[in-house]
């Protein structure tokens, strides 16, 4: 039986509002309150560093983060620094993982997955470097992940948040990725969708098109949606 799935879309959303959203998502799906939810949206400009901690990969200061508008956040997902801005459409999933589907390496396989067969619909040939988790091509990575698994109270089952980060927009390696040693890897550097394809794409469309590979892929019928409010 295909379960559903609840989508949104909201064009651009603070960072500390989008993390308390999914952690009141998180909890209202652990007490069966709500549906496996995919939130869709855009950052402003915003780093992020996950619970690796490597803060000598920033390579701005405070004071240079505060001039050009950055955010900075520490956060709960695996992973090291990262960035999110306009331009990339980022993708949180909060996925009740039970049962057969109790396996957190298949659910990061799958997430890479879900863009490779979107990239492979623009006839762009996408894969995985097996030392590195995303989706890359060639040597430049496209889409990042990096994902958090919270442990139910009541079952043996984890409720997924956090997810990923795919850049769309032309010039995006130029932008807030010059800042940092992206995920802490030196050597290669970051593409877009437009940089691959040489087609204009909005992160609208981007975010409408991905949601059937995105269902494909972990067996969901998705069921367009607003916002849901926070658990009570």
């Amino acid at each position: 039986m295909t379960k559903a799935l609840h989508v949104s879309y909201t064009p651009m959303m603070g960072y500390d509002a989008a993390w308390d959203l999914q952690k009141s998502i998180v909890k209202s799906i652990d007490l069966g309150e709500q549906q496996d939810t995919l939130l869709l949206l855009q950052h402003p400009p915003t780093y992020t560093i996950g619970s690796q901690r490597h803060p000598e990969h920033l390579l701005l200061s405070k004071e240079e983060l505060e001039e050009k508008g950055i955010g900075l956040f520490e956060i709960d997902r695996g992973g090291d620094i990262t960035y999110h801005g306009p331009g990339q459409l980022v993708g949180y999933p909060l996925l009740v993982l039970e049962g057969e589907g109790l396996d957190l390496h298949a659910y990061l396989r799958n997430l890479e997955q879900v863009i490779i067969n979107y990239l492979k619909h623009y006839g762009i040939e996408a894969g995985r470097k097996p030392e590195y988790t995303g989706v890359w091509v060639g040597d430049l990575k496209v889409c990042a992940i990096g994902v958090k698994f919270n442990k139910c109270r009541s079952r043996r089952a984890f409720v997924t948040s956090h997810g990923f980060a795919f850049n769309i927009k032309a010039g995006i390696g130029q932008q807030g990725f010059a800042g940092i040693i992206p995920c802490g890897i030196q050597e290669y550097g970051v593409t877009s969708l437009e940089d691959c394809t040489g087609r204009t794409f909005s992160v609208e469309q981007v975010a409408e098109e991905i949601v059937p590979f995105f269902a494909e892929v972990f067996k969901f019928e998705a069921v367009p949606g607003s916002i849901p409010g926070p658990a009570r």
